[in-house]
């Protein structure tokens, strides 16, 4: 399979304000939990049940270790940790968890990921319908 793309008009609102184009990866769908489970079962000797148990368990395991601010490293999928956006402040003093925003998961792809992001991926560009 290859990665969709099309091009999409930009509107910019800064300096000379004339419009671009870009090309914009497009999404095929989503996968579900289910899904999911079936397509590892069929590549192994675990039930899709039991697939579906651990990737339910990985999901709350995932958040108990990112509250604790560990970063969890999974491999060939990659590492994951836990960051927030917050306010600043012109002094340290006037710093508190109040200045916290929000807060977002930050995904480092692992290695051999990255090295396949800056070899070829195979695109096309979508059908006009």
């Amino acid at each position: 399979m290859a990665l969709r793309y099309r091009i999409t008009k930009r509107t910019n609102n800064i300096g000379n304000k004339e419009n671009s184009y870009i090309l914009q990866a497009i999404t095929t769908g989503t996968i579900d939990l289910d899904t999911l489970s079936e397509h590892i079962s069929s590549e192994c000797t675990l039930h899709s049940v039991d697939v579906k148990a651990v990737l339910i368990a990985l999901g709350k395991k995932l958040d108990f270790y990112l509250k604790e601010g560990k970063i969890v490293d999974m491999g060939d999928v990659g590492k994951f940790k836990m960051g927030f956006k917050g306010i600043a402040a012109e002094k340290p003093e006037l710093l508190s968890v109040k200045n916290i925003e929000k807060f977002h998961i930050n995904y480092q792809p692992s290695l051999k990921l990255k090295k396949q992001l800056k070899g070829h991926i195979d695109v096309f560009k979508e059908d006009k319908k």
